[in-house]
């Protein structure tokens, strides 16, 4: 369960319980978009194929890293 959803669950009162439909509206809602620029970026997993591709293509790597507990990162 997405810590969002538990979160709701756990500080709502029982006359605050989501509906299914109140539900898959806010899913709805919450999806990024399907054009988002991020979505056309071609990520690589490891950092030797995105080090060959930077090298072949002469683009930068951008490295995304974070340290902790993935639910609450320090």
């Amino acid at each position: 369960m997405p810590a969002f959803l538990l979160t709701l669950a756990l500080f709502s009162g029982p006359g605050d319980a989501l509906t299914e439909a109140e539900f898959q509206e806010l899913h709805a809602e919450l999806q990024p978009d399907v054009d988002a620029p991020w979505r056309t970026v071609q990520w690589k997993i490891s950092l030797l194929e995105a080090q060959t591709a930077s090298a072949r293509e002469g683009k930068p790597i951008f490295i995304w890293a974070m340290d902790g507990h993935p639910l609450g990162c320090t």
